[in-house]
């Protein structure tokens, strides 16, 4: 695993379980805990302004980085106190750090929590298993501000969830690096600001640990590159089943392959063609049947479903999938595959929306990661969860949770943008899931360039620019030429 790649990662809550007995044979847990807690000081010394502090402790290691930062605030003069949830088991790295605490203690109650002008949530961080009790859920609520120690107490570190109640805070410390419930909905907007420190983890934990979820972001995965001899078969072909009621969704996709930089865009409309034809001039336009285009070998890869209606899709999903050609589903092909997910066995990937995903494989539920995996797993290839926390995962485990976007792609026809850029970084030569993690982020940083209320057809004019930028954050060379 390249360096780059290990600082995306996003452990589980029973991952970092895992790296942390890891750790512990390397670094003192006791060290760890006072480098977290005097993060979280540190962080609060840094964008809080002095106040009244209540830290509120739970009895495990959550509490323990609470005591420690109840104590580097105390030292830099802030009133401080501590309530603890329940004390710390005997003996323990929790115990120790609590018992280092000289200042006031009171009550864990909402009266206490109301008074202080800050609450530091230190009860239950990203380990939390199950729902959080109404008391806790009354002591947190009573408070005007909160700084949470790794995670908002009731939010599932593993699936963003909430359990029962969680509070939300202005900012979030948390250690080593995040976890899958910092991206994912809806924790991820309770969060605040956040913050990830280092405590001193010892590389040699990634050694020992396997964890298969990533950040996506360059550095993941590389844009394709041109070499001088570059030409428009070496960028790719993306071909495209246009429909004859809805033109519009393969007219975008196409938009979307040619500006993020396919080598040539081609639009299968058989008899429909001539719909099509009074588009852009690069674009080119087939008008025979699909059986035919299919023996030209160049075109290996094609988007199915944009603008299709069933029976479309049901003539044209079949032969691309029976041709080995490497097949983007989208759109209609959820309407083919209602119920029916094995109509999609064999897709290279596929890109639902959660409402599409429901029509095929049944509600994702509260754990959106691990029903995209699964689904993965059912269709043989990658998928491509979107929403404001979009999650791409392929069969064989590896899974990436994208937030680099804007609320500008919600409108009709993104999505089919989307399906462009993905072929594009397919045809280029670029593995399924790494192609999909790509296409996502480029897709998202062209909304976000195109502006607060952009339509679909914007979008396309900022890829090429996506392009670059993504490149530049990876450590890649300029294009050629450059």
């Amino acid at each position: 695993m390249n360096l780059a790649s290990t600082s995306l990662l996003l452990p589980d809550p029973a991952q970092m379980a895992q790296i942390d007995a890891v750790a512990s044979r390397i670094v003192p847990v006791r060290d760890l805990m006072e480098h977290a807690g005097r993060a979280v000081a540190r962080a609060m010394l840094r964008h809080v302004t002095p106040c009244r502090v209540l830290v509120l402790c739970g009895p495990g290691s959550n509490g323990g980085d609470g005591y420690v930062t109840a104590r580097r605030l105390a030292e830099a003069g802030w009133p401080v106190a501590v309530a603890a949830l329940s004390p710390p088991r005997p003996g323990g790295d929790a115990a120790r750090a609590a018992s280092l605490w000289r200042g006031p203690v009171v009550p864990f109650a909402a009266a206490e929590a109301a008074r202080a002008d800050l609450v530091v949530d230190a009860v239950f961080g990203a380990g939390l298993s199950r729902d959080i009790d109404d008391a806790v859920a009354r002591v947190l609520g009573a408070a005007r501000r909160i700084v949470a120690v790794d995670m908002p107490s009731g939010i599932d570190g593993a699936t963003g969830a909430v359990r029962g109640y969680a509070p939300r805070a202005e900012m979030t410390v948390t250690f080593v690096r995040a976890k899958p419930g910092h991206l994912l909905l809806p924790g991820r907007d309770m969060l605040g600001r956040l913050l990830v420190a280092d405590i001193g983890m010892p590389d040699a934990v990634w050694d020992a640990v396997t964890v298969r979820t990533w950040r996506n972001e360059p550095g993941l995965w590389h844009v394709p590159t041109d070499a001088a001899d570059s030409h428009k078969y070496t960028r790719g072909v993306v071909s495209i089943c246009g429909g004859a009621s809805m033109p519009g969704a393969a007219r975008l996709a196409a938009a979307g392959a040619r500006a993020a930089g396919a080598g040539l865009v081609r639009l299968a409309a058989g008899d429909a063609a001539d719909l099509y034809r009074l588009g852009d001039p690069g674009l080119v336009v087939d008008g025979q049947g699909l059986e035919e285009l299919l023996a030209d070998h160049r075109r290996a890869v094609w988007v199915c479903g944009p603008g299709l209606e069933v029976g479309e899709v049901g003539r044209a999903l079949p032969l691309l999938l029976g041709a080995g050609r490497t097949v983007l589903a989208d759109a209609g092909a959820f309407l083919l595959a209602a119920d029916r997910p094995d109509l999609l066995r064999g897709a290279a990937v596929i890109t639902p929306h959660a409402g599409e995903f429901a029509r095929v494989f049944g509600a994702p539920g509260p754990d959106r990661l691990a029903a995209a995996r699964a689904a993965a797993v059912r269709i043989g290839g990658v998928v491509v969860l979107k929403g404001p926390d979009t999650v791409i995962a392929a069969h064989d485990g590896r899974a990436a949770i994208n937030r680099h976007a804007s609320t500008a792609l919600a409108t009709a026809g993104s999505g089919d943008t989307l399906t462009g850029v993905i072929a594009t970084m397919l045809a280029a030569g670029m593995e399924a899931w790494q192609a999909a993690c790509a296409g996502v982020w480029l897709h998202g940083e062209a909304g976000m360039k195109a502006g607060p209320w952009p339509v679909a057809e914007q979008f396309d004019r900022h890829l090429g620019a996506a392009r670059e930028r993504a490149a530049l954050l990876a450590g890649q060379a300029p294009a050629v030429g450059e």
